[in-house]
């Protein structure tokens, strides 16, 4: 998933960047996604970093630590690793980036968290996709998305990650979105991770993720002149 100076070397849902507002005072880009599959599993804070924890379990599903945890149905080539298996055996699936995590919006309770491993391209639908043995991953489809991306750098947690999720909220209303709102944002918004833990702070490439609406991404490309295509 990468290395200490943090090369990436694993794949990642394409996507295309529709704007890019650097010079903002909290930078951030507009970006569409196709639909995706993640396999995915709910959790609550504990701090565990082994492989029991949430990390640990989705690790084991795609084949990290040893015998991937799923039902494969067919033999599989992958990018990397590639790996050829029969039917009845298990499939092992690349490595992928990046690593979300969110708040669950369907529970009242605080604590509760959602962690996310975004699937290669090659599982473009249900029946592709090898099923968990582990009954608290579950694999879910993600529809086609726009939203806007804030990249920074360095260490990451849930204080920072709030703090810049309220930078972020202040800068699309400072840019006129329409029906834009902090609260939105704070109950929204997802982190996303690309590097491993060992990968030296100021090499890491980290994200905070908000999806907008129709309307509002389409204002924003009618508002601010692209500064890539």
């Amino acid at each position: 998933m990468g290395s200490v100076f943090g090369k990436e070397s694993v794949e990642e849902p394409p996507h295309d960047t529709l704007l890019s507002r650097s010079d903002a005072t909290t930078s951030y880009e507009l970006r569409k996604y196709g639909q995706r599959y993640a396999a995915t599993i709910t959790y609550k804070k504990t701090g565990d970093k082994s492989e029991n924890s949430p990390f640990g379990a989705l690790a084991k599903y795609i084949g990290v630590f040893g015998t991937p945890q799923n039902e494969g149905d067919t033999s599989i080539a992958m990018t990397a690793p590639v790996v050829m298996e029969n039917s009845n055996k298990p499939t092992q699936i690349a490595m992928t980036a990046p690593v979300v995590m969110e708040n669950n919006k369907d529970d009242d309770s605080d604590s509760n968290k959602k962690m996310m491993f975004m699937l290669p391209v090659e599982y473009d639908s249900m029946d592709k996709i090898p099923k968990p043995t582990n009954p608290s991953v579950h694999i879910e489809e993600i529809p086609s998305q726009m939203g806007v991306v804030h990249v920074y750098n360095g260490k990451w947690g849930e204080a920072r990650n709030t703090e810049l999720a309220k930078g972020l909220a202040q800068q699309l209303i400072r840019d006129g979105v329409p029906d834009m709102t902090e609260e939105y944002v704070l109950a929204n918004y997802q982190f996303w991770g690309y590097n491993p833990p060992f990968t030296l702070p100021y090499f890491r490439r980290n994200e905070i993720w908000v999806q907008l609406e129709s309307a509002q991404a389409d204002y924003l490309e009618k508002t601010f002149k692209p500064e890539i295509k």
